[in-house]
């Protein structure tokens, strides 16, 4: 393994969701993750040998109710950095795979544990997903039309104030044990990470800025200049013309600039601009409309499907999308520049003898 975190040694506990992708990114930046699955497998969406989320590590099968396992693996966690407990609180403390457990035997041990609710608190112990984690933030309410709020994909829950956070906790727990020589437990909980990442919109709200009614606010569609809008061949482009430099050029491109309009945060003329808007990004197709915005900063993109975003000059260029034995995935992100991320080996369940990887680290 290459990378800013060589030598680091993970393990991750089998499961779905926020924390095979934590482990995911932890493996791009070089660390040496292998992840536990059960026996009988089933703790993967779809084919596990075709899931991008599971690159980059070791797998072994382990059944951590057979005392001969539960040891091999102990014996794993004694030589590691971290762990990754993706359970409700109280399952790897039935196992003997807990937090008190495990720092008694291992003191440098970063305890990382993934759950929705948290570790307490009175829904700690309920089963939940992404669209339930953000339902008590305020942010589902915000997301969606007029009428009811939106399914957004579980980027914003999962990974976002999930995932995200959790690698956030553990780094933040090893550049810490540098001065303590002391692990600790990262109690990472998705409805943490969503409110925090929605810090910007307790701002506005403090200052009288944001109001909790869909699509009346700056950055919830409310604004005709940050929305999106439907084109003549039913695709749609994407308005991110905020800061007036911007408007102005989305004005200019549109052939609007010299036309007697309401003013840009005029709230009152928003339905009449927004009429206007529609009427004439209907008038062209999406790439047509990518077109008139090329090289300026109106910020007017088009709204691009899975299957062409990799085609698209920009990603393209940057290499964000990979294709690694022909499956198409993103590629690691963040860039370092003196110690740069790799994709990784692909998904391999079960490939490794669990015997033999104990008797590897433990050497």
């Amino acid at each position: 393994m290459t990378g800013a975190l060589q030598g680091l040694r993970v393990v991750e506990l089998g499961g779905i969701g926020p924390a095979p992708h934590a482990a995911m990114l932890l493996a791009d930046l070089g660390a040496d993750v292998v992840r536990i699955e059960r026996p009988a497998g089933g703790l993967t969406l779809g084919d596990p040998a075709r899931d991008v989320v599971l690159r980059g590590r070791r797998s072994v099968h382990a059944d951590l109710r057979d005392p001969d396992d539960l040891a091999d693996v102990l014996a794993l966690l004694d030589a590691a950095d971290v762990i990754i407990d993706p359970f409700r609180p109280g399952v790897t403390d039935r196992l003997g795979l807990g937090p008190d457990a495990l720092t008694e035997r291992n003191p440098r041990l970063v305890y990382a544990r993934m759950t929705g609710w948290g570790a307490d608190g009175p829904l700690s112990q309920r089963a939940g997903h992404d669209l339930n984690y953000l339902s008590l933030t305020g942010v589902l309410h915000a997301i969606g039309s007029d009428e009811q709020p939106s399914v957004p994909l579980n980027v914003v829950g999962d990974y976002g104030g999930g995932s995200l956070y959790l690698v956030v906790g553990v780094l933040a727990a090893l550049f810490e044990r540098e001065r303590s020589e002391r692990g600790q437990v990262v109690d990472a909980a998705i409805v943490d990470g969503v409110v925090s990442l929605a810090q910007l919109i307790w701002s506005m709200r403090g200052q009288g800025l944001w109001q909790d009614r869909r699509r009346s606010n700056l950055l919830d569609g409310g604004a005709p200049f940050y929305d999106t809008y439907a084109c003549a061949d039913g695709g749609h482009v994407a308005v991110g013309a905020i800061e007036p430099q911007f408007y102005a050029a989305l004005l200019e491109g549109l052939g609007l600039a010299d036309e007697d309009l309401p003013g840009q945060f005029d709230l009152a003329g928003w339905p009449r601009l927004r009429a206007r808007l529609v009427e004439v990004f209907a008038a062209r197709t999406r790439d047509e409309w990518a077109e008139v915005f090329a090289g300026t900063d109106a910020c007017v993109t088009p709204v691009l499907t899975f299957d062409e975003a990799p085609g698209h000059p920009h990603l393209a260029a940057r290499g964000a999308i990979v294709e690694v034995d022909g499956l198409r995935q993103a590629a690691p992100a963040p860039r370092l520049s003196r110690t740069p991320a790799t994709a990784g080996s692909p998904p391999s369940p079960g490939s490794t003898e669990l015997d033999a990887l104990r008797r590897e680290w433990q050497s």
